[in-house]
């Protein structure tokens, strides 16, 4: 029964090849018997030619044409030894189909917020000082405070003095970033000074405590640069503390005890910077090159004031 079945499957496959066959003379068929599988030939010469309509759009006709990614076909390059400068420039544009655009490839580095805090005794206003020298086109932020002004500090130049109901006035206008209550005494940042600079494209450095910091962080997050300057030993930063000479015994005792403090909060910060004993240039470069390599960053932090 199986075997009848597929013998009629096979004729009934012959028929309609001879029907084809009948059909297209050029197309042979070749079965003997039922049980032979049968073959289909066609000739070389029934192979069609090229359409006229269609091979004027062919792929290969389009490359010869386009060249090689579907440009336009290469124009002639000058000999680059021979030919003079401006003239290679413009067979290479004309070969591209496009002009080189003299726009930087990077775009400017925005200008950064640079915070510099550290506890007492650790000489941040001798890198600061050191940094206004050497680099060029960073504002240095005025701090405000209500502190009197100590032997040699100029006021404006050091801090903005204030007394403590004018620095309470600025507070209620909201003319400052932040504000803190140290030691006593009320320090805060002006917010116009950094909006200006800012704007004529100066990178700032805010000078400030601890506590300043920890503040700065909460409004600004990660669109400023934090870093910390620390002594070498706790031993040589209560040298410098003692050679200051600005404190009575007791106060000289709370400003030890808050800089030991202080000093766990380094990991807080961006960056530390140890101010080493007779090295203040190579803590400065330090905190040049950090600046450096944030303005190169591909992605630039962005402070808003």
């Amino acid at each position: 029964m199986l075997g009848r079945r597929i013998c009629t499957s096979v004729l009934r496959s012959h028929i309609n090849l001879f029907h084809f066959g009948n059909k297209f003379p050029n197309f042979q068929t070749k079965c003997h018997t039922p049980s032979e599988i049968c073959y289909r030939k066609l000739s070389k010469s029934t192979i069609p030619g090229p359409n006229p309509l269609t091979s004027r759009f062919s792929s290969s006709n389009y490359h010869n044409r386009m060249g090689d990614a579907g440009r336009p076909a290469a124009v002639p390059i000058p000999d680059i030894e021979k030919a003079d400068r401006s003239e290679l420039l413009r067979a290479l544009e004309a070969s591209l189909g496009s002009s080189f655009s003299s726009e930087p490839l990077v775009p400017q580095p925005n200008p950064l917020i640079i915070v510099i805090s550290g506890p007492s005794g650790v000489g941040k206003d001798a890198v600061i000082k050191r940094l206004r020298e050497v680099r060029e086109n960073l504002h240095f932020v005025v701090t405000a405070t209500s502190r009197p002004m100590r032997p040699g500090e100029v006021d404006g130049r050091d801090y903005h003095f204030v007394s403590k109901e004018e620095f309470l006035s600025m507070v209620e206008r909201d003319e400052l970033l932040e504000h803190a209550l140290v030691y006593g005494d009320y320090k805060g940042i002006p917010k116009q000074q950094i909006r200006e600079y800012m704007a004529r494209g100066y990178d700032i450095v805010l000078r400030v405590d601890i506590q300043g910091a920890a503040t700065l962080r909460r409004i600004l997050k990660d669109s400023a640069v934090f870093i910390f300057i620390l002594a070498e030993s706790e031993y040589t930063m209560v040298n410098r503390l003692i050679d200051r000479k600005t404190e009575a015994i007791d106060a000289l005792l709370v400003r030890i005890v808050t800089a030991r403090e202080e000093v766990k909060h380094a990991k807080k910060f961006d960056y530390a910077v140890v101010n080493k004993e007779g090295e203040l240039e190579s803590a400065v470069r330090l905190v040049e090159s950090i600046i450096d390599a944030e303005k190169a960053k591909v992605r630039q932090r962005s402070a808003m004031i």
